[in-house]
C-alpha cells in the first residue's frame, strides 16, 4: 500500500533496555492531509523488527541498519 505524496527521511530513535538505536526511515506528508507525515505499513513493520531485535540485543544486525548506543551498567 503506497500513501500518495511527497516522500520524506526522518530520524527515529528505537529505546530498548540494552541499546538505544538511531536509524533514518522513509515517511509520506500526504497529499489529503500535509500536517504531519505518516509511514506505510512497511515501515511500520520495519521499525517492530528493529525494536525487537534490539531489545535482543542483537547488535551486530542493528550496526547494519543505523547507528547503536549501548547502555553502560553504573
Amino acid at each position: 500500500m503506497d500513501i500518495e505524496g511527497k516522500r520524506v527521511k526522518l530520524i527515529r530513535w528505537i529505546h530498548a533496555r540494552p541499546c538505544v538505536v538511531r536509524v533514518e526511515v522513509d515517511a509520506v506528508v500526504p497529499q489529503g492531509d500535509p500536517s504531519e507525515p505518516c509511514f506505510e505499513p512497511e515501515t511500520v513493520d520495519w521499525l517492530r523488527q528493529v525494536h525487537q531485535r534490539a531489545e535482543a540485543g542483537d547488535l551486530d544486525w542493528l550496526q547494519q541498519v543505523g547507528q547503536v548506543y549501548v547502555r553502560q551498567s553504573a
